[in-house]
């Protein structure tokens, strides 16, 4: 079997599977069908990433990039622009908007980079026809983003031009009142208030996060993992009592809950 190694060689193989005699699934996927699949291969990338697993990452990295050629040859089909104009543009943008590693300018600092970056991207913005005024200080974050991360993102953008609370403590303090709210909207039973208050809870707890240098979907995602291990060890221990978990009722999971987590204190003590 011939070697690939390039990304042309990536590019003639997606052409061969589109073109006539090619085959049958590809010919048949739209930009539509596609989009369930580049947003999974985005989350087996994250997956490896999580597990630190490097040779799954290059398999992850190899799926994600065929779903960007895909999608590529899609929109040659339709005209619209190559594969290459993608690397092409992608390319100058990252060269524009570094000038203090490709042009004159210095930058000594995180900071300093990401103001330039933002200057940039205005200076883009307005060499494109598009004027301060039709730009939202929100523009930019993509919609399909998972809603925590969007939170975070819409806050960061939010408090770079001076909206956010002055000190962690006050954010506190919205979170008591959003948990008070919600409350009440339990206790009234009006179930559209309490998905309202809800809402308003995560979306306080994503600013704190943020305020506090956390990722609120990464600290979501180790809760999720510590619950999973827990109960996974709750169902250990009712296998080894001979106990169905159907029939062990609530009182004796939460028992098992708490031993375990009391061992699991233990083993990090």
């Amino acid at each position: 079997m011939a070697s690939h190694r390039t990304f042309e060689d990536l590019v003639a193989i997606m052409d061969r599977l589109r073109d006539p005699g090619g085959c049958p699934w590809d010919r048949e996927q739209t930009y539509t069908t596609l989009r369930g699949y580049l947003i999974e291969e985005c989350y087996e990338v994250v997956d490896a990433l999580d597990r630190a697993d490097l040779p799954a990452l290059c398999e992850e990295l190899g799926d994600l990039l065929f779903q960007i050629v895909f999608l590529a040859r899609l929109a040659t089909e339709d005209r619209a622009f190559e594969a290459r104009d993608v690397v092409e543009g992608i390319a100058a943008k990252m060269v524009r908007r570094h000038p203090h590693v490709f042009g004159e300018d210095t930058a000594t600092s995180t900071a300093a980079v990401l103001v330039r970056w933002e200057e940039i991207k205005k200076t883009e913005k307005k060499d494109a026809g598009i004027s301060e005024a039709d730009v939202s200080v929100l523009s930019g974050i993509p919609r399909a983003l998972p809603a925590l991360v969007k939170a975070q993102r819409l806050g960061t953008k939010a408090a770079r031009v001076g909206f956010d609370w002055r000190e962690d403590v006050d954010v506190l303090a919205k979170l008591d009142e959003e948990t008070a709210e919600l409350r009440g909207a339990v206790a009234s039973g009006d179930r559209e208030a309490v998905r309202e208050e809800i809402g308003d809870a995560l979306f306080t707890l994503a600013m704190l996060a943020r305020r506090l240098e956390v990722d609120a979907d990464e600290a979501l995602a180790a809760a999720n993992a510590k619950f999973h291990t827990r109960f996974a060890r709750v169902e250990e221990q009712l296998r080894r009592l001979r106990i169905p978990i159907e029939d062990a009722g609530l009182a004796l999971m939460d028992r098992l809950w708490n031993e375990v987590k009391a061992d699991r204190a233990r083993e990090k003590g």
